[in-house]
């Protein structure tokens, strides 16, 4: 089955964000069934600001990234909703204006250096082909711009450097240089998934302070795809939490890490070790595994893994998919679950009380 484009015509209301995604759906047909990886994920983001995703594995994170980019163009996957980047809709767009918009205005930074970057060619004539290609330059300019970026992301002897092999390069060092390739056009929308995975907490710092340094120079927006928890609350204003393809929280990083409304969220929390807390007490992980995205559990996706879902009458948990509805107090703390208000409060505060 060929890519399928959104049917949906112009909004009535344009968008207001430099971001929006409405009601984004990317699904992909198998011999098992159709899997539904993102299934109705909207959110929005400003310049300037950053958007944490958050998530296990299979949650669809990536996939959400990817379609930014328009890179299930091509593919067999069937692709709908919007996405509007500064006034233009990419779902519907065509693949030649999409290539001239990816690496230029919206950019990524991927999960794994190594083999994001081709390993026959040198890494400052890699940033350099990304440059060339967006910019009427010759071969020398665009090489004076990759030195010149490797040395603002920090690489000591950038003129050398340029002239090496990734695999002559350390972890930190091709993540950096994944970051000098992503930024090398000033995009204006940057999308990070998981950039600190298999890095050493030391230079897991350094490079989220690189993020938040570049993003200050140069205005863009950045979404951070990551399932860490830790990294959302150094970097990100907004927090996006993802359950089998679908946002099931969503609000300011403090509001969403103070006051979670979801109980994915309360178990992604306790599963982490907390800087003050006593080293002797046992990490609470989220019990089971994520659900298919084939056949999703009905009601709320998370309820055979749901400690409390005894606590919500009439079995709806089971049989009711709880909407998506603000929480009273906040700006835009959205979260998806049946249990009332007064249950999260004594849950929330148990929980505070097991962590002391």
């Amino acid at each position: 089955m060929a890519f399928e484009l959104s049917t949906q015509t112009v909004p009535v209301n344009p968008p207001s964000s430099f971001l929006e995604v409405r009601d984004l759906r990317v699904h992909f047909p198998t011999e098992d069934g159709l899997v539904k990886s993102v299934d109705g994920v909207s959110f929005s983001l400003e310049k300037g600001k950053t958007l944490g995703i958050v998530g296990e594995s299979g949650s669809g994170k990536s996939v959400t990234s990817l379609a930014l980019l328009g890179l299930h163009k091509g593919s067999r996957a069937q692709v709908s909703g919007e996405i509007w980047v500064d006034g233009d809709e990419l779902v519907a767009l065509p693949e030649a204006e999409m290539r001239s918009l990816r690496g230029n205005k919206v950019s990524m930074i991927f999960q794994d250096p190594l083999s994001a970057l081709h390993p026959f060619f040198t890494v400052g004539s890699q940033i350099a082909e990304a440059y060339q290609v967006h910019h009427k330059v010759s071969k020398k300019e665009a090489l004076v711009r990759a030195v010149d970026m490797l040395k603002r992301v920090g690489i000591p002897q950038p003129e050398r450097r340029a002239k090496s092999y990734p695999h002559e390069f350390s972890g930190g060092m091709r993540q950096r240089a994944m970051i000098a390739m992503s930024l090398v056009c000033d995009p204006e929308l940057l999308i990070a998934d998981e950039p600190t995975t298999a890095l050493d907490v030391t230079v897991q710092a350094q490079i989220l302070d690189l993020i938040r340094d570049l993003q200050e120079e140069f205005g863009s927006a950045v979404i951070i795809i990551t399932h860490d928890l830790g990294v959302v609350a150094e970097i990100a204003d907004d927090i996006l939490v993802m359950y089998g393809g679908r946002r099931i929280e969503y609000g300011s990083v403090r509001d969403v890490l103070k006051a979670p409304e979801h109980p994915y969220a309360w178990g992604l929390l306790q599963s982490m070790p907390h800087l003050g807390g006593d080293v002797n007490t046992r990490l609470n992980p989220i019990q089971g595994a994520p659900p298919s995205l084939i056949n999703l559990p009905t009601g709320c996706a998370f309820h055979p893994r749901c400690d409390y879902k005894d606590r919500v009458a009439d079995d709806r948990c089971v049989t009711e998919r709880p909407e998506l509805l603000p929480v009273p107090g906040t700006d835009k703390h959205i979260a998806a679950c049946h249990l009332t208000g007064d249950n999260k409060i004594e849950i929330r505060s148990a929980a505070e009380r097991l962590a002391k």
